[in-house]
Protein backbone atom coordinates (compact mmCIF):
# COMPACT_ATOMS: atom_id res chain seq x y z
CA UNK A 1 0.00 0.00 0.00
CA UNK A 2 0.82 3.50 -0.84
CA UNK A 3 2.88 5.00 2.39
CA UNK A 4 0.95 8.19 2.12
CA UNK A 5 -1.79 6.17 2.19
CA UNK A 6 -1.03 4.04 5.16
CA UNK A 7 0.09 7.55 7.07
CA UNK A 8 -3.17 8.81 6.23
CA UNK A 9 -4.84 6.18 7.97
CA UNK A 10 -3.25 6.40 10.82
CA UNK A 11 -3.26 10.19 11.26
CA UNK A 12 -7.36 9.67 10.69
CA UNK A 13 -7.88 6.51 12.99
CA UNK A 14 -5.43 8.66 15.81
CA UNK A 15 -7.49 11.88 15.29
CA UNK A 16 -5.08 14.16 14.13
CA UNK A 17 -7.06 14.87 10.41
CA UNK A 18 -10.30 16.31 10.25
CA UNK A 19 -12.92 13.57 8.69
CA UNK A 20 -13.24 16.65 5.59
CA UNK A 21 -9.45 16.03 5.19
CA UNK A 22 -9.51 12.29 5.44
CA UNK A 23 -12.26 12.21 2.87
CA UNK A 24 -9.82 14.50 0.14
CA UNK A 25 -8.08 11.70 -0.47
CA UNK A 26 -9.65 8.80 -2.35
CA UNK A 27 -8.52 6.03 -4.06
CA UNK A 28 -9.30 4.94 -8.00
CA UNK A 29 -9.15 1.32 -7.48
CA UNK A 30 -9.61 -1.96 -10.05
CA UNK A 31 -9.25 -5.67 -10.10
CA UNK A 32 -5.36 -6.54 -9.46
CA UNK A 33 -5.60 -8.09 -12.99
CA UNK A 34 -5.86 -4.63 -15.38
CA UNK A 35 -3.25 -3.89 -17.80
CA UNK A 36 -3.05 -0.72 -15.91
CA UNK A 37 -0.55 0.56 -12.89
CA UNK A 38 -1.75 4.45 -13.29
CA UNK A 39 -4.04 6.55 -14.35
CA UNK A 40 -4.89 9.53 -15.93
CA UNK A 41 -8.22 11.65 -14.78
CA UNK A 42 -9.61 12.04 -18.26
CA UNK A 43 -8.94 8.37 -18.84
CA UNK A 44 -11.38 7.67 -15.35
CA UNK A 45 -14.04 9.86 -16.45
CA UNK A 46 -14.38 8.13 -19.78
CA UNK A 47 -14.19 4.77 -17.87
CA UNK A 48 -17.16 5.82 -15.61
CA UNK A 49 -19.10 7.55 -18.79
CA UNK A 50 -19.16 4.26 -20.64
CA UNK A 51 -17.06 6.45 -23.17
CA UNK A 52 -14.28 3.70 -22.66
CA UNK A 53 -15.90 -0.23 -22.47
CA UNK A 54 -12.21 -2.03 -22.47
CA UNK A 55 -9.10 -1.77 -21.20
CA UNK A 56 -6.29 -2.30 -23.84
CA UNK A 57 -6.15 -6.06 -23.38
CA UNK A 58 -10.03 -6.05 -24.36
CA UNK A 59 -11.14 -7.12 -20.77
CA UNK A 60 -14.45 -4.72 -20.23
CA UNK A 61 -14.75 -1.97 -18.34
CA UNK A 62 -16.40 -2.54 -15.10
CA UNK A 63 -17.16 0.68 -13.23
CA UNK A 64 -18.93 -0.07 -9.65
CA UNK A 65 -20.31 2.92 -8.52
CA UNK A 66 -19.88 3.87 -3.80
CA UNK A 67 -23.42 4.39 -2.29
CA UNK A 68 -22.27 5.39 0.82
CA UNK A 69 -21.36 7.17 2.15
CA UNK A 70 -22.29 10.29 0.03
CA UNK A 71 -19.62 12.85 0.77
CA UNK A 72 -16.87 10.52 -0.86
CA UNK A 73 -19.25 9.76 -3.97
CA UNK A 74 -19.45 13.59 -4.05
CA UNK A 75 -16.24 14.42 -3.64
CA UNK A 76 -14.51 11.88 -6.06
CA UNK A 77 -17.47 12.76 -8.97
CA UNK A 78 -16.79 16.22 -8.04
CA UNK A 79 -12.78 15.66 -8.56
CA UNK A 80 -13.43 14.62 -12.07
CA UNK A 81 -15.28 17.62 -12.72
CA UNK A 82 -18.95 16.09 -12.92
CA UNK A 83 -21.73 16.45 -10.33
CA UNK A 84 -23.30 13.21 -8.82
CA UNK A 85 -26.49 14.13 -10.67
CA UNK A 86 -24.67 14.86 -13.92
CA UNK A 87 -23.65 11.16 -13.96
CA UNK A 88 -26.72 9.82 -12.90
CA UNK A 89 -27.69 11.54 -16.78
CA UNK A 90 -24.95 10.40 -18.40
CA UNK A 91 -25.87 6.88 -17.42
CA UNK A 92 -29.63 7.56 -18.01
CA UNK A 93 -29.09 8.91 -21.42
CA UNK A 94 -26.75 5.75 -22.11
CA UNK A 95 -29.32 3.44 -20.61
CA UNK A 96 -32.59 4.62 -22.93
CA UNK A 97 -30.40 4.93 -26.40
CA UNK A 98 -29.33 1.11 -25.86
CA UNK A 99 -25.93 2.19 -25.58
CA UNK A 100 -24.97 0.84 -21.91
CA UNK A 101 -26.37 0.45 -18.03
CA UNK A 102 -25.17 2.81 -15.37
CA UNK A 103 -22.96 1.22 -13.26
CA UNK A 104 -24.26 -1.13 -10.35
CA UNK A 105 -24.45 0.67 -7.06
CA UNK A 106 -22.53 -0.87 -4.37
CA UNK A 107 -23.65 0.03 -0.56
CA UNK A 108 -20.68 0.22 1.04
CA UNK A 109 -16.45 0.93 0.44
CA UNK A 110 -15.69 -2.90 2.39
CA UNK A 111 -18.50 -4.20 -0.21
CA UNK A 112 -16.77 -2.03 -3.07
CA UNK A 113 -12.94 -3.74 -2.34
CA UNK A 114 -14.37 -6.86 -2.03
CA UNK A 115 -16.38 -6.45 -5.34
CA UNK A 116 -13.39 -5.31 -7.18
CA UNK A 117 -11.01 -7.87 -5.72
CA UNK A 118 -13.31 -10.48 -7.26
CA UNK A 119 -14.58 -8.43 -10.38
CA UNK A 120 -12.09 -9.09 -13.39
CA UNK A 121 -12.05 -5.33 -14.88
CA UNK A 122 -14.15 -3.76 -12.42
CA UNK A 123 -13.17 0.07 -11.46
CA UNK A 124 -14.53 1.72 -8.76
CA UNK A 125 -13.40 4.31 -5.90
CA UNK A 126 -13.10 4.57 -1.89
CA UNK A 127 -11.62 6.33 0.65
CA UNK A 128 -7.85 6.39 0.39
CA UNK A 129 -7.95 4.62 3.75
CA UNK A 130 -10.07 1.71 2.68
CA UNK A 131 -7.81 0.75 -0.22
CA UNK A 132 -6.61 -2.71 0.36
CA UNK A 133 -3.37 -5.23 -1.09
CA UNK A 134 -6.57 -6.97 -2.52
CA UNK A 135 -6.80 -4.23 -5.03
CA UNK A 136 -4.99 -2.46 -7.14
CA UNK A 137 -4.60 1.48 -6.54
CA UNK A 138 -4.86 3.60 -10.07
CA UNK A 139 -5.06 7.09 -8.72
CA UNK A 140 -5.53 9.28 -5.79
CA UNK A 141 -7.88 11.57 -6.19
CA UNK A 142 -7.65 15.10 -4.38
CA UNK A 143 -10.37 16.94 -3.41
CA UNK A 144 -10.68 19.93 -5.99
CA UNK A 145 -12.24 21.98 -2.26
CA UNK A 146 -15.57 23.33 -1.14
Amino acid sequence: MNQRIVIASLALAFGLLPVSEAIAQIAVIAHPAVPADSMSKSTIVDMFTGDTRQWNNGLPVVPLDLQEPKDVRKVFYKSLGKSSSRMRSIWMKRKLSGEGDAPQAIETEDEVVAQVAKTPGAISFVRASHASASVKVLRIVQSPGP
